[in-house]
């Protein structure tokens, strides 16, 4: 555990001797580059301009001029709501939700009912990192959320969408925040930006949390630092490096599981750790992200760019785990399916340990981007090539059975942990990607664009089994088209429609199935999206957009094998959905962030008639988001905050039996700006789950079996801001 902990220099180190590429705007950011008296101001929210959008399947284009649903979550609103997780981050956007996100381990989100795959769907200024860490937000100037298909960003990935997380540049900026809650956490982050000469600066972020989590035995610290280089090289040239690192420490609270896998668990305290044994260690997640860019102006018209990147994770994977109820005597007989936990609420614990699980991200990407005319043609051309290369090394892990209790059990029995110690280090997965790609954005006149591009992707995957032993080889090449036509209807008011094609690693087989541990050939996956974005100023913004994504489904099917399943490929899944967001001032004094989702995900033709005709596990039917800031007309720079968030019925079960019941969430908060000394300072306070709602927050599932998160209990927050 303590290799986590240790200080990273060399990261520190790494991104000072790295140059980074600057923002667009940072000739005029160096000039000006005197400290500045920061007075208290109401921030706006507007929708980001063209080169904020790093990650954009097509192409450079302000969010109205972008044929896909994008949504844009700004530093406003994650300092507002001080937002510390993956999971809470997700809860403003309708379009989003958990997929399995336990309190204390790594977490993960789907998008549109996808859930993300962790090697590529996750980006920082553009580039992949590895997914499975915990994602700092402190040196974050805003998130990106890019909505379906993005086969020309990324290559082979899920379907769902991108989170793309845009780094802070150099500013005259020195804050400190100081926080806590009422569990008594302590948090405490800088943010120091300076531009040491008028063509190189610096922006360090660091951050450090003692955690007092609401579920017992899960405390957790974490430590965070990270830097960011902007070098202006020549007239023309640019260069920005970005470095982060974090330790994180906590113990990872397990999910529920369906009784008998038939029936929700009733009475839970969500406050108790299942499995709870004293000997188990915390998760020790240690994560390295860098990422560098070059861009370079030939002229007016022409641009390179050329960037990198690297992300290692290490994983120190602790936990008594709540798992099933094999050993439980109501399941003894096989009469109850193992892999949920007994009827009368018994559950088996496993000694699980898996350090130095260790992943690696590794990318370069070189482009070219130009604009030129061909006749009454106007051409926005973007051509490149990218190389991308995933390495999984992991031990061999102990997962042994140490006993049974049940949920209501408020004090545990303590067992003795396995002897068992985990086995050397070995490549599990080496996963290499090459391709090229090209999009021309063409002007066929004043009110209508067509886009047309595609990514030819080849793939080359070897798997080990646990001693480093070749398993399987993959091996695809496959073009991804895509294309969008754009009509703009008015100077407010742009539709769009568009069709693309993505490809993502099949799914591998659980462990309970009868071909066990074996992988099902990549699938391929379409979207079709129509769309309307309307933003008269910078005010307002409304969107909406209906789609349709299929791709073959891929599902545990019962048979008449020995244990029952089969992990097979057959039949389709379609996600067909409506969105609508708001974003923006409704008057002088309200500001709304909102979104709503409908969305029908189901399978047919699978040859498991039970399993069609209904909502898939953990897609809810409909959701909303709703985060309101009114400024109070009688005290002056005093903002009152509310929020709102739903999501309907849940299915927890494959054939539908077993749902989640619909709920309500509501949060509410203060914020209040002024001056002190002639420095300004910010006030904080949220409550979140005001009326300490019990609910069900995430039914999804990790290597083949299902999970029951529920959702936090009332939290409340408070931090303050001092600009010094």
């Amino acid at each position: 555990m303590n290799r986590c902990l240790r200080p990273t220099l060399l990261s520190l180190a790494l991104s000072t001797a790295l140059p980074l590429y600057a923002s667009d705007t940072g000739l005029d950011a160096a000039a000006e580059h005197s400290p500045t008296e920061l007075a208290a101001v109401r921030v706006q929210a507007h929708q980001p301009e063209a080169d904020n959008a790093r990650v954009n399947s097509f192409g450079s284009g302000d969010w109205k001029n972008t044929p896909a649903s994008m949504n844009v979550l700004d530093r406003d609103l994650l300092d507002h709501q001080q937002i510390r997780s993956l999971s809470e981050l997700a809860s403003n956007d309708a379009s989003l939700g958990d997929a399995y996100a336990p309190v204390g381990y790594y977490q993960n989100v789907a998008i549109r009912g996808f859930a993300l795959d962790t090697a590529t769907g996750y980006r920082f200024n553009g580039m992949s990192i590895a997914g499975e860490q915990r994602l700092a937000l402190e040196n974050l100037q805003s998130v990106e959320i890019l909505k379906g298909e993005a086969g020309l960003a990324a290559g082979v990935m899920a379907p769902g969408g991108i989170i793309n997380y845009v780094g802070k540049r150099t500013a005259e900026v020195r804050t400190l925040t100081l926080g806590s809650d009422a569990e008594g956490s302590r948090y405490a982050a800088i943010d120091v930006g300076h531009w040491l000469t008028p063509r190189f600066g610096l922006r360090f972020n660091a951050a450090w949390d003692d955690s007092t989590s609401y579920i017992e035995h899960a405390d957790g610290r974490r430590n965070f630092y990270a830097l960011a280089t902007d070098w202006l090289i020549g007239e023309r040239g640019k260069l920005e490096v970005d470095a982060n690192y974090q330790t994180s420490m906590q113990r990872s609270a397990s999910g529920y599981q369906l009784l008998g896998g038939s029936t929700l668990p009733t009475g839970v305290d969500r406050e108790h750790m299942l499995g709870y044994q004293p000997w188990q260690q915390p998760v020790g997640i240690a994560s390295t992200n860098i990422t560098a860019l070059h861009t370079y102006d030939f002229n007016a018209n022409w641009q390179s760019r050329v960037a990198l990147s690297h992300s290692r994770t290490v994983i120190d994977d602790n936990v008594a785990f709540a798992y099933g109820c094999y050993y439980a005597t109501q399941c003894a007989d096989g009469s109850v399916p193992g892999n949920y936990f007994a009827p009368n609420g018994d559950y088996d614990i496993y000694d699980y340990r898996s350090p130095d699980d260790t992943r690696r991200n590794q990318e370069l990407r070189a482009e070219l981007r130009g604009s030129f005319d061909t006749g009454p043609l106007g051409h926005q051309l973007t051509v490149g090539a990218d190389q991308f290369r995933r390495t999984v090394d992991k031990r061999r892990n102990v997962n042994e059975y140490v006993g049974t209790v049940n949920i209501h059990d408020n004090r545990l029995p303590v067992f003795d942990p396995s002897p068992l110690q985990p086995g050397a280090s070995a490549r599990r997965l080496d996963s290499r990607q090459t391709a090229v790609f090209a999009l021309d954005r063409i002007q066929l006149n004043q009110d209508w664009q067509w886009l047309a591009g595609g990514r030819y992707v080849r793939l080359d995957e070897r798997a080990y089994d646990k001693r480093g032993n070749p398993q399987r080889r993959s091996r695809l090449s496959r073009f991804l088209p895509q294309t969008a036509v754009m009509w703009k209807a008015s100077d407010s008011i742009n539709a769009y429609a568009s069709y693309v094609e993505g490809i993502s690693l099949g799914q591998e087989a659980p462990f309970w199935t009868s071909n066990a541990d074996t992988f099902l050939p990549a699938v391929q996956s379409r979207q079709l999206e129509v769309g309307i974005k309307y933003a008269s100023s910078e005010q307002l913004s409304l969107g909406a957009a209906v789609f349709r994504t299929t791709q073959p489904y891929q599902y545990a099917k019962p048979d008449s094998s020995d244990v029952g399943y089969t992990f097979v490929e057959e039949g389709k899944q379609a996600h067909i959905g409506l969105e609508l967001t708001a974003n923006g001032q409704l008057s002088d004094a309200l500001q709304i962030i909102a979104s709503a989702s409908v969305l029908q995900a189901r399978a047919r033709d699978t040859g498991t008639p039970s399993y069609e005709g209904h909502q898939l596990v953990n897609v809810p039917k409909l959701r909303g988001s709703v985060h309101l800031s009114y400024a109070l007309p009688f005290v002056e720079n005093l903002d009152l905050t509310g929020g709102w968030r739903y999501a309907s019925a849940n299915t927890a079960r494959a054939d539908g039996a077993v749902r989640a019941p619909s709920y309500s969430v509501f949060d509410a908060g203060l914020r209040f700006q002024h001056q002190l000394q002639g420095h300004a300072v910010s006030w904080n306070l949220s409550v979140d789950n005001v009326f300490n709602r019990f609910y069900w927050r995430d039914t999804g599932s990790s290597l083949g079996d299902y999970y029951l998160f529920p959702g936090a209990p009332r939290q409340a927050r408070v931090s303050v801001s001092f600009a010094l």
